[in-house]
């Protein structure tokens, strides 16, 4: 079976840099810039991946997930954001993501989500534990999430006061 990626990506540079490297590995890769594009690709070929960048400029692709699986039953998709939260992992699986990453990813990283074998030895430091700094993130995003994106009910939840939870959360998300 040939393998078929479609990749969502808005960063043109990570984009043609991560279509190169899936095409050295035999990879037939499909790159869309824009969610509009990619939901007018979703019928074209017989996928086989799909490497989705969850924000982009123009929306979020989690709304892709279940048109993608849909169409494509057996297709093994990856979320990959730089918005990294255990809330949004759990939701893409739900919707039928294969899998979840955090940006930035290594192909090593990314053919290991997929269940591929990597052409190299494979990453190192896969049982790392999360810092205190990124299980406050993560249960930050798990509050959010159970509380539909409400920041008030969000830090009343947490204990904590509103304005340093939106303090908080305009920070990038802390490395693991």
């Amino acid at each position: 079976m040939s393998k078929q990626l479609f990749y969502l990506e808005d960063d043109e540079v990570l984009a043609h840099l991560t279509s190169r490297a899936f095409e050295r590995l035999g990879f037939s890769v499909a790159h869309f810039s824009t969610l509009a594009d990619a939901e007018q690709a979703i019928n074209a070929v017989g996928y086989s991946h799909a490497l989705l960048d969850m924000k982009l400029n123009d929306g979020n692709s989690l709304s892709l997930i279940k048109q993608l699986a849909h169409q494509h039953p057996s297709i093994k998709i990856l979320l990959l954001t730089g918005y990294a939260s255990i809330a949004t992992a759990v939701q893409a699986v739900k919707l039928g993501a294969y899998n979840y990453l955090p940006k930035p990813a290594s192909i090593n990283e990314i053919l290991a989500a997929f269940g591929e074998q990597a052409p190299s030895s494979p990453d190192v430091d896969t049982h790392s534990t999360m810092s205190l700094k990124r299980l406050e993130w993560e249960k930050i995003q798990q509050a959010l999430a159970d509380n539909d994106g409400n920041i008030t009910l969000t830090a009343k939840q947490l204990n904590m006061h509103r304005r340093t939870l939106q303090r908080k959360l305009g920070k990038k998300p802390v490395a693991t």
